[in-house]
């Protein structure tokens, strides 16, 4: 048996999987030792789902725990609305909507649907500038795709491998100090 795959490594991951490890060893430290100003950003934005006072109404559910025993993957997610059975997964800024944003919100709707909650809408919020994207629910090839990653996710190989990176990645990344594939202009 797999130890289960956090919800957010799923983004991680496509980003660069060696920055999984890196992060794993930095786990141990305080954050303020390794984040830059857009984690701290990020997390400073996000506490309202973290503590659960982004809204007092009932309707919405913030910051519950999920688990998918399908994908054995877990994490949290941002909320989700239920009268409008929509999920939505806030990030501070969002320039696009990555591959890596959509399988986290596909991890997300697969665990909210294995505990019986219906989910008929994605959405990724972008806090900055507060707009709406919306994502298709998982079927079809991006459910294929969505599915590989979780298989390449859980051999510990795939982590350590020369991963495939930019030179865009690699200037946002706040491993790439300690990267030994890290490519600079």
């Amino acid at each position: 048996m797999h130890s289960y795959i956090q919800l957010s490594k799923l983004n991680d991951f496509l980003f660069c999987p060696y920055s999984v490890y890196l992060k794993s060893i930095y786990d141990g430290f305080k954050s303020d030792t390794y984040h830059a100003t857009p984690q701290k950003r990020g997390k400073i934005h996000h506490k309202a789902i973290d503590e659960g006072t982004y809204s007092s109404s009932t309707r919405y559910l913030q910051g519950l725990s999920v688990y998918s025993e399908k994908y054995n993957i877990a994490g949290k997610i941002d909320i989700y609305d239920t009268e409008k059975k929509a999920l939505v997964d806030r990030k501070y800024k969002v320039k696009a909507v990555y591959d890596g944003h959509r399988f986290q919100l596909f991890g997300q709707y697969f665990c909210m649907a294995e505990r019986g909650y219906e989910v008929e809408k994605l959405f990724l919020h972008s806090l900055s500038d507060n707009k709406r994207y919306e994502v298709a629910l998982p079927e079809g090839i991006w459910l294929e795709k969505f599915e590989q990653l979780v298989v390449r996710m859980q051999n510990p190989e795939n982590y350590e491998k020369d991963p495939d990176v930019t030179i865009e990645k690699c200037q946002n990344c706040i491993y790439s100090v300690l990267c030994p594939y890290a490519k600079s202009a």
